[in-house]
């Protein structure tokens, strides 16, 4: 090969290898293009404010502050029913009852809602199956008064139980109903003045939710003794989840669905329960008072004369057993037994 070609293979190699890095240098140095969505802002909603359910509201819910607030709405799609801010008072609607179950962010319209002193305002606040008990609650054991409608209480019996002998009865405190939804207090279903201030007042009788079941429990423990109420924290649901599961009252979901999970848990948070009670007798409270029912003495027949004749102690005379004497109970047959004689 002369020189002439070899100077002009080693050119084209090195105009080649030129182009190859400056080829690669363009593709490294250009940035890849992002995709960027473009954040674009809501167009302002033209139209007044409107009332709003914060949260889902089911049928006989009692709303309070916060289930409700104000929204801006389209003034193309506002209803007569509708609550306007300009014309809305919150402080009215507090204490009202759910007619017609509501979704969240759903307006509230004036339909919807039952107020207290209306027509039919007490089973509207009533859930499915659930009836109203109203029972007598002493002054001093209602809590001071702080009880009001929509809280949740514990039902507390105190009795005293006699027994068959002598010495003091037994003093017990029992709790036996639990997360009882409270409808009213002395026939008063608000807990506001008319400016809307919130009322502490005392109060002799409470109505409370109830199933059918634990309505006719209702009604038989008020024969037994005193009642108290106990305030139950809004927070408290985790043991009673734990012994509705284990009674076979809730089922746990199969699957891992949120949603029933909510469910599983809003239907715990509102069951009132029996269940099994516990209580205090009074020898755990004070050394002085018992802890057992007083037991019945030991029953004995004193000797008799019969006829003007005597029978020693055991005998008998004209086949009436006479002195010390043993009952032998087997089923519903009693016997009587001399003592030392034989069966």
């Amino acid at each position: 090969m002369d020189s002439r070609k070899m100077v002009l293979l080693v050119g084209a190699l090195l105009i080649a290898a030129l182009a190859a890095f400056m080829a690669r240098s363009l593709v490294a140095g250009s940035a890849t293009p992002q995709a960027g969505a473009a954040v674009v802002a809501p167009p302002p909603v033209d139209g007044p404010e409107i009332l709003v359910a914060t949260k889902a509201l089911p049928v006989g819910t009692i709303l309070d502050a916060t289930a409700l607030r104000f929204q801006p709405w389209p003034k193309d799609l506002v209803e007569n029913a509708y609550f306007l801010r300009k014309n809305t008072d919150m402080k009215s609607l507090q204490g009202t009852v759910v007619r017609t179950a509501i979704t969240a962010g759903q307006p509230i319209t004036q339909g919807a809602l039952v107020h207290p002193g209306d027509r039919g305002f007490l089973a509207a606040a009533l859930g499915p199956g659930m009836r109203a008990v109203t029972v007598p609650i002493s002054g001093a054991s209602a809590v001071a008064g702080f009880v009001f409608p929509g809280d949740r209480v514990d039902l507390v019996l105190t009795q005293s139980v006699p027994g068959g002998g002598d010495g003091p009865p037994l003093k017990v405190s029992e709790t036996v109903l639990r997360n009882l939804r409270v409808l009213a207090t002395d026939q008063r279903t608000d807990n506001v003045d008319e400016n809307g201030k919130t009322v502490v007042r005392t109060f002799s009788n409470v109505t409370v939710e109830a199933t059918p079941q634990l309505a006719e429990k209702l009604a038989v423990v008020q024969q037994l003794g005193t009642l108290s109420l106990a305030l139950r924290s809004i927070a408290d649901t985790s043991h009673d989840l734990e012994e509705a599961i284990a009674s076979g009252d809730v089922k746990v979901p199969d699957s891992n669905d949120p949603d029933a999970d909510k469910k599983m848990m809003a239907k715990v948070a509102a069951m009132p329960m029996s269940g099994k009670s516990t209580f205090v007798t009074g020898g755990e409270v004070s050394r002085f008072q018992r802890t057992t029912v007083p037991g019945k003495p030991a029953e004995t027949v004193a000797p008799q004369v019969l006829g003007g004749g005597s029978a020693p102690a055991g005998g008998s005379i004209g086949g009436t057993v006479v002195g010390p004497v043993v009952r032998v109970a087997r089923g519903n047959n009693v016997t009587v037994v001399p003592v030392g004689g034989k069966n």
